[in-house]
């Protein structure tokens, strides 16, 4: 019995042993710091309103090597037409994905339902695709991101009320980034990329970005116009929990 005890306590050690970060992983502004770099879950400026955990510094990221040159080819095409990347999100610690699931069943918790979910229950949001248990961030290659200007810098959030086409209302917050039609993590389907709920004009500049990103080795997701990720990417099943 003793001995049994033992090997379990030293195999539950072996399960707290901190990740450290692989060494074909990157930071992200080593690669390209020209690349506007603001991760919104090391702020209060997202759905739980507060920093995620494993999230430490807003101005730093980490993604594979791959991603990172494959995003930094992306960028120099955007920087010809005028305009920088913004990455609200790259690699994802596990943990963080986890403290999503806690939020998401925590009924009590409704601080910033108004910002970004105003139409849903948050207890739907892995049902309907806008949160998951096991997120491709955690695998390193994936990003959430806009372009901005070349011009123009960041400014803080301004709150302010979108009119969709079927007449509709939702929140929308203003970083002075290019106008999509929604703003970043908007749990609805006017994030959806080939929505019918904004003008042509917006749709025009999602597939704009759609297109350079695709033609240097990303795909998006349908659900949210800002998520890609790198088609052939290093890892596929592995998920990674080291703190940025």
């Amino acid at each position: 019995m003793k001995f049994k005890l033992l090997v379990l306590v030293s195999l539950f050690s072996l399960d707290l042993k901190p990740q450290t970060m692989p060494d074909d992983f990157v930071v992200l502004s080593d690669i390209d710091p020209s690349i506007t770099i603001h991760i919104r879950y090391a702020t209060n400026d997202n759905f739980l309103g507060r920093p995620v955990t494993g999230y430490k510094d807003k101005n730093k990221t980490v993604c594979t090597r791959k991603a990172a040159l494959a995003l930094k080819a992306a960028h120099n095409e955007l920087k010809q037409h005028g305009y920088r990347l913004v990455v609200y999100d790259a690699y994802r610690p596990q943990r963080a994905a986890d403290e999503f699931m806690d939020w998401r069943k925590n009924s009590n918790d409704q601080c910033m339902k108004q910002q970004y979910y105003p139409t849903i229950d948050k207890v739907d949001v892995l049902k309907k695709g806008y949160v998951a248990d096991r997120s491709g961030h955690s695998r390193g290659s994936a990003f959430d991101l806009t372009i901005i200007e070349l011009s123009k810098e960041l400014t803080p959030i301004m709150y302010s009320k979108r009119t969709l086409t079927n007449g509709e209302k939702v929140p929308f917050l203003d970083d002075n980034t290019v106008d999509m039609g929604s703003s970043f993590d908007l749990f609805h389907s006017v994030s959806h990329h080939e929505t019918s709920l904004i003008e042509l004009t917006f749709l025009e500049r999602r597939n704009f970005l759609r297109a350079i990103m695709k033609k240097h080795g990303f795909k998006g997701y349908s659900g949210e116009w800002w998520h890609y990720i790198l088609k052939d990417e290093p890892y596929t099943e592995k998920y990674f929990d080291f703190v940025v």
